[in-house]
């Protein structure tokens, strides 16, 4: 670990601020938030919203709800296959997976699976199975949801982590010296870069992500190794989501939804 540590050190320094090069946006359309924090959108044209420990799916026809008093706040929701949402409970250990309606497919509750179980991140993964890291043994996981049994993937993680994501395919972090990792399904770990400090993140994929500092957005590279900073008109923003070339602006107020390529 140490050597690939002091290599990307060597390695990041190669990452360039291109200062005169801002990737154009081309505004879409705005729309209010109403006081609930939006989440983003999937490919089917549908947003997704939480309010009150509520889920919203909604699209310019109808909308749906989810809610689960019981479990109390929604740690995450991952939508990549609309058609099989999963909403996560961190505090009671719980997941659930929801059909494109919202209505409850699965309740999972890896206490009552193994109890030593401690997850603080849960997504989709391929193959029927779930991403899961154990913050206990601070281990990434596939957990199998129609056997019920899991497999570990790769050693345990030394370092303490500052963001995860995943996707089909693929678990991401970032530790808290901002090397970037993957890890895929079946169990090859790779060090992607280490990035600038950064406020909010997205990852797109193992060669992009944006990432936010001091209310500015920027995409990095990291195959051509180069930074870009995104043309937006407001001077403040909470988050964003960016898919399919559409990239999702919200304040506490709004979404604005501009048109962009990355590179």
């Amino acid at each position: 670990m140490k050597n690939a540590f002091l290599y990307f050190l060597l390695f990041s320094c190669t990452l360039v601020f291109c200062q005169n090069t801002k990737l154009k946006t081309t505004e879409l359309s705005t729309a209010d938030l109403e006081n609930k924090t939006y989440i983003g959108f999937d490919g089917l044209g549908n947003n997704y919203y939480i309010k009150e420990n509520v889920l919203t799916k909604q699209n310019e026809e109808k909308s749906w709800e989810y809610k689960n008093v019981a479990l109390g706040k929604i740690t995450s929701v991952d939508y990549l296959n609309p058609l099989k949402i999963v909403v996560f409970y961190e505090d009671f250990n719980t997941i659930i997976t929801l059909d494109n309606q919202l209505n409850e497919i699965q309740k999972l509750n890896l206490f009552e699976i193994d109890n030593t179980i401690f997850a603080s991140k849960a997504g989709l993964a391929s193959q029927d199975q779930f991403w899961i890291y154990n913050s206990l043994t601070q281990q990434i996981l596939l957990f199998d949801y129609l056997k019920n049994t899991f497999k570990t993937i790769g050693n345990p993680i030394q370092e303490a982590i500052k963001y995860t994501q995943s996707d089909f395919n693929n678990f991401y972090w970032i530790d808290e010296i901002n090397n970037w990792y993957a890890v895929d399904i079946f169990g090859k770990v790779t060090l992607l870069a280490n990035i600038p400090p950064f406020e909010k993140i997205q990852i797109i994929d193992n060669e992009k992500l944006l990432f936010s500092r001091d209310n500015v957005l920027y995409c990095l590279n990291n195959r051509t190794k180069a930074i870009y900073e995104i043309e937006i008109v407001e001077k403040s923003f909470q988050n964003y989501y960016y898919k399919d070339q559409i990239l999702a602006i919200f304040t506490n107020q709004q979404i604005k939804n501009y048109k962009i390529k990355l590179p």
